[in-house]
């Protein structure tokens, strides 16, 4: 038997990929065409400035990979560390745990700071490690801003000046993959010398485009040749050859051509929105979201409410409930997708994703499915009590800035 149509859209509230807004859909939808004309510059050149606006830099470098976020944290790491070389990290969830897992396949020695799930970094542990390291042998200081397994956030300024305070020279590599373009993010205030987006969260892209942006700092690590033969390898991902043809609006191969056309038409809604505009819009239907959350009667992942994501709420079912049946069943019942509890988290959570080109009627939408979702799995909840208490915090908190 033929499938039964499923009328109207999936309703993505995963925290990435996210929506996309229909003129940037329709920018992406370009032919062929030759990605060595003489024409093609006046695409690229614009992009490499444009995008340092999101990461809040004006000194970093912009580098474009045909990747997702995972090729970007290898980038990162490839370009300016050598084979055995120490770094810090904190592990608090399962996206800034498989970053650890990269560095360490690739050679680096990991001093790995555990968290309890729920909540972030450490800064105070982390200016405690660094004051201990009085040769200096740990080179960078890796953190996931935004942990969306768990719906946390973690302060990155606070990191910046533990690392200050401790007069310790190490890199600082940040993770801001479910942040930048929808969270502040002050790269170069906060002194971050290698900043990692991917296309398909803040951006509201597809995935596919891997964004880094580099210090100077940075840029001088991946030029030295101190680690000799210890060099971390690579190749794809080298930067050097970025480095030489992106200035004239080239790349060293075939770049993603809608994907950059895309970008182009993302930042422009971002200008046009604004992006103080982008950062209180997401603050406002997260919040909305812990309003509906806590009008069920349960609880977030996120152990405080300094640790609460502005782009991902991770929602604890009741105990004996399993929050795998209830994401099943909102995604087969209402064509309503949601996020998954992941590693140890898994069963336990459900994970309402409110990042990208959304509003306030989108997001009722999904805590209404979510809502009969639970409902029809056996979760004891009032019907109704999330959207009204969502859509009372809506109508008196505008998304754009007044």
């Amino acid at each position: 038997m033929a499938a039964t149509r499923r009328p109207g859209r999936n309703h993505l509230f995963i925290p990435g990929p996210t929506n996309i807004p229909d003129r940037v859909l329709r920018a992406m939808h370009v032919p062929s065409e030759d990605h060595r004309s003489p024409d093609f510059p006046a695409l690229v050149k614009p992009l490499f400035q444009d995008a340092k606006m999101v990461f809040g830099s004006e000194a970093g470098t912009i580098i474009f990979y045909p990747s997702s976020g995972t090729g970007i944290w290898e980038s990162a790491l490839a370009n300016t560390l050598c084979r055995g070389d120490k770094v810090l990290t904190a592990r608090y969830g399962q996206f800034s745990h498989l970053w650890v897992d990269m560095a360490q396949r690739l050679g680096l020695d990991v001093i790995v700071q555990d968290e309890a799930w729920g909540t972030g970094a450490d800064p105070e542990k982390i200016g405690q490690a660094l004051r201990a390291d009085t040769e200096h042998k740990i080179k960078a200081v890796m953190v996931v801003h935004n942990e969306t397994a768990t719906g946390v956030t973690s302060d990155i300024g606070a990191v910046r000046k533990a690392i200050d305070a401790a007069g310790h020279p190490a890199l600082l590599f940040v993770d801001g993959i479910s942040s930048i373009g929808s969270l502040p993010f002050e790269m170069d205030a906060w002194k971050v010398d290698c900043a990692i987006a991917g296309s398909q969260k803040g951006f509201m892209l597809p995935a596919g485009l891997g964004v880094l942006c580099a210090s100077a700092k940075a840029i001088k690590a991946s030029e030295g040749t101190a680690g000799g033969n210890d060099r971390l390898g690579h190749v794809y991902f080298a930067w050097s050859d970025q480095l030489k043809q992106n200035p004239t609006g080239y790349f060293p191969y075939t770049p993603p051509l809608p994907l950059l056309y895309g970008l182009r038409e993302a930042l422009e809604c971002i200008k046009e929105e604004g992006l103080q505009n982008v950062y209180h819009r997401h603050h406002v239907l997260a919040e909305a979201t812990r309003q509906a959350v806590a009008a069920w009667g349960l609880k977030t992942c996120a152990k405080e409410p300094k640790w609460n994501s502005d782009t991902v709420t991770a929602i604890l079912a009741p105990e004996g409930v399993d929050a795998a049946k209830i994401i099943k069943h909102a995604y087969d019942r209402y064509n309503l997708s949601l996020g998954a509890g992941l590693s140890q988290v898994a069963g336990k959570v459900f994970r309402i994703g409110h990042l990208g080109d959304l509003n306030e009627l989108s997001l009722l939408g999904a805590i209404a499915g979510a809502e009969m979702a639970m409902i029809d799995c056996g979760v004891h909840v009032t019907p109704g009590s999330g959207v009204a208490a969502a859509s009372s915090y809506l109508r008196e908190h505008p998304l754009t800035r007044g």
